[in-house]
């Protein structure tokens, strides 16, 4: 055996040896996830993932190994752990689909759980359906979008966020989760991290973990009014960090940063060459405070935007999203991979309702949320007033397990989302104000009842 046979044979055997004790590592893994279920915990902790970060940084000083390839390993399995232990049961989806289980089996079922406007599109939604088939639309197109469709959400960013862009900053996609998944898996790269400042909606979390990035939290407080501190963010930040994920008006607690905080945070992310991704699709559920990170015109910034919530056109899958030219044209490419191009009838009818005026859905959202926020009150729960989007995120004065609380609730009539769903708050719960005022006292009736019990 040649001296180059011998080192690939060794070369086998650790890659053997490292499998076996991948496979134990994960076992104990799944132990710890059932655990962790039992007790209604989240499944990462932060607190013990930096004691393993510091013993892996000993370690590479005492072996004399380089630190920056470790801590990419190193976070393939935590990712690793973080898939061994989730469950998909808790999430506002997973009720979500439980909810719809049921009422095909009869049972009418209020959902308080997901956030879907219950109002109908803008009319002209109507009338452009009834245009594209006489007007050609229905071909392969640009993966980009529409050129047309593009310069007309170029213009209304302008005008409603304050920006500085053209049609070559826009990129059409399928609705604001696509463009959401893009931004992560194409910008970042296996063993890369992100910074999610929590609560935070499921699927920044489960995009990163799906593309083997690692997602470093941010973990805000009721306390503190849902506002994330500088120097947390900054002492998330290492190497291998290169992405943190702004949601304001945020999903689920409607929070708005103040601007000088929001100042702050991106002027960290351009002190480290950081991408900012902001999903902004509750912007026009917001109060004056609120701005666009657009505004800032920071040219590491990817702003994802929807149809779903402000035109009530959740289902049409339809979304945008803006950046820079470059990072515009390396989305595109994953794009055009995954789909081709997005619909063009639905471009077009996306199009024709852009700058229609949805005044009157902030309004009815508005007036809801005002009467959630009446009737938690007199249930004692604890919130902080939303600023913006559509819902309360609350817990009982006596914290209580919320994700047998929303299972129980569902044998009752009604869903509402768990707050572990969001990250580790088990104690919380999510109500969606997407439907009418009957409707959500008579499930708030429910509610009422149960936590009484």
């Amino acid at each position: 055996m040649t001296e180059l046979e011998k080192l690939r044979k060794k070369i086998e055997e650790i890659t053997i040896d490292m499998l076996s004790l991948l496979k134990k590592r994960n076992d104990i893994a799944q132990e710890i996830g059932k655990i962790k279920n039992q007790e209604g915990m989240s499944v990462s902790n932060e607190s013990r993932e930096n004691e393993l970060r510091d013993v892996v940084k000993r370690k590479c000083e005492e072996i004399n190994f380089d630190s920056n390839s470790a801590m990419k390993f190193l976070n393939f399995l935590l990712n690793e752990s973080v898939k061994a232990q989730s469950s998909e049961s808790n999430t506002h989806l997973a009720i979500f689909l439980k909810a719809k289980e049921l009422e095909q089996q009869g049972k009418k079922i209020i959902h308080l759980e997901v956030g879907e406007p219950d109002f109908e599109p803008p009319t002209s939604v109507k009338q452009s359906l009834s245009e594209v088939y006489d007007k050609g639309f229905g071909n392969y197109g640009p993966a980009k979008g529409l050129p047309e469709f593009r310069k007309e959400i170029a213009n209304f960013a302008n005008q409603n966020f304050d920006a500085k862009v053209d049609f070559e900053n826009i990129m059409v996609t399928p609705g604001a989760r696509f463009g959401v998944f893009l931004s992560i898996t194409t910008l970042l790269d296996p063993g890369d991290e992100i910074i999610v400042i929590e609560p935070a909606w499921p699927a920044y979390r489960q995009c990163a973990i799906n593309s083997g990035i690692k997602v470093r939290t941010v973990k805000t407080k009721l306390e503190n009014k849902w506002e994330p501190k500088s120097e947390e963010i900054t002492s998330c930040i290492n190497e291998n960090t290169k992405m943190i994920v702004l949601n304001y008006p945020n999903n689920p607690t409607g929070k708005v940063l103040p601007k000088k905080l929001l100042d702050e945070i991106v002027e960290i992310a351009k002190k480290n060459d950081l991408f900012i991704l902001s999903d902004e699709i509750y912007s026009n559920y917001s109060n004056d405070e609120w701005k666009s990170i657009l505004t800032y015109n920071y040219q590491k910034s990817i702003i994802t935007q929807s149809f779903s919530k402000s035109h009530s056109m959740t289902g049409y899958r339809i979304g945008y999203v803006v950046s820079s030219q470059e990072i515009i044209n390396k989305l595109t490419k994953l794009q055009a991979l995954c789909l081709t191009n997005v619909s063009e009838p639905i471009q077009y009818t996306a199009m024709k309702s852009l700058n229609d005026d949805v005044g009157d859905n902030v309004k009815t959202i508005y007036g809801r949320l005002a009467k959630l926020q009446e009737i938690c009150k007199e249930m004692e729960l604890e919130f902080v007033n939303p600023d913006g989007a559509m819902y309360i995120f609350a817990r009982t004065k006596n914290p209580i397990n919320t994700s047998e609380l929303c299972e129980k609730l569902l044998e009752e009539g009604l869903a509402i989302a768990p707050g572990i769903g969001f990250g580790d708050y088990n104690e919380f719960f999510r109500i969606s104000a997407c439907q009418d005022i009957k409707t959500l006292n008579e499930g708030m009736d429910i509610l009422k009842t149960k936590i009484k019990d």
